[in-house]
């Protein structure tokens, strides 16, 4: 008799948690029936696949290695029963959407609602986090898709481009230059006291590394890991910031600033793993954000940046 699935989210408990009690507690199991299936597998492969002498239970180098196929496995099952219950007319189903921080300011409300308009029966989950810990996710299976800029991606990520992103200086109604229509050379703001996102935003790299080649040197005045607070803060004081264009349109009180030379732009994207199986909802939700792009951004959709 081969491994059974059990065995396989057995051996995978075990690995997560480096224990047979923390794990057995997590499955709802019994410690020894745990220990019994796993020595149970062993037997089968004829391999020891676990570690046991030390305070945590580690994994041997076969039990790595099995371990790796064991995931994959897991995870294509997962992909095929998503795939048995998945309705093509969209009577059901869920969509799992993950996006970095900056689309939940200005993207995420009009996609997401015309989607629920479109298929109020289905069910979306949207998160916000990292383009590392999304395409990561991707590559596990736990988002069907995400979107990110284009760069350079993990291995087994594909990337569609939906429309160029563009940055401007941006300014609040108490800040001097509110009313500017020409662009404002960058090294005036050598100096100049800034608002910015923290580094835990991959815009704030984009900015960063705009200033040092351009060769300004603004100054940081105010740090905020939040595009809500940071908008707050530049409509209540005279600090100035660089946000996307987009952010502006539905704040009366924020006026953007072309820069001279000009910010680069940033392709933004649809990512999915390749080869994954695409639901009906994640089908559906592609054709939207596409058409969305063509419709708002017509000269940078579908670009490859």
């Amino acid at each position: 008799m081969g491994p059974e699935l059990r065995h396989l989210r057995y051996l995978l408990a075990v690995a997560e948690h480096a224990s047979f009690t923390r794990a057995a507690e997590d499955l709802h199991i019994s410690q020894p029936t745990l220990s019994q299936q796993i020595k149970q597998l062993e037997k089968v492969l004829g391999v020891q696949l676990l570690d046991r002498s030390g305070r945590t239970v580690r994994l041997t180098d076969a039990g790595e290695t099995y371990l790796r196929y064991a995931r994959r496995a897991l995870r294509d099952l997962a992909a095929g029963r998503r795939a048995v219950l998945d309705v093509q007319d969209l009577t059901r189903g869920r969509l799992r959407l993950a996006m970095t921080p900056t689309f939940t300011t200005y993207l995420i409300g009009p996609l997401v609602a015309e989607f629920h308009t479109h298929h109020p029966a289905l069910t979306i989950e949207v998160r916000e986090m990292t383009q590392d810990r999304m395409e990561s996710g991707l590559l596990a299976d736990d988002i069907d898709l995400g979107i990110a800029f284009r760069t350079d991606h993990l291995a087994g990520i594909e990337s569609t481009p939906l429309f160029t992103e563009k940055l401007s200086l941006v300014v609040g109604p108490r800040h001097s230059d509110t009313g500017r229509t020409e662009p404002l050379p960058v090294e005036v703001l050598t100096g100049h006291p800034l608002a910015l996102l923290s580094d835990d935003f991959a815009t704030r790299g984009h900015i960063d590394t705009y200033f040092l080649a351009a060769g300004a040197r603004p100054v940081v005045a105010v740090e905020a890991n939040s595009i809500s607070a940071l908008i707050e803060i530049v409509q209540r004081t005279d600090l100035a910031t660089v946000l996307p264009d987009a952010l502006t349109h539905g704040h009366a009180a924020l006026h953007p600033i072309a820069l001279t030379p000009p910010l680069p732009a940033r392709t933004v994207s649809l990512l999915h793993r390749d080869s994954a199986y695409i639901s009906a909802a994640a089908r559906a939700f592609a054709s939207l954000a596409h058409r969305w792009a063509a419709d708002h951004h017509p000269q940078s959709a579908d670009t490859d940046g």
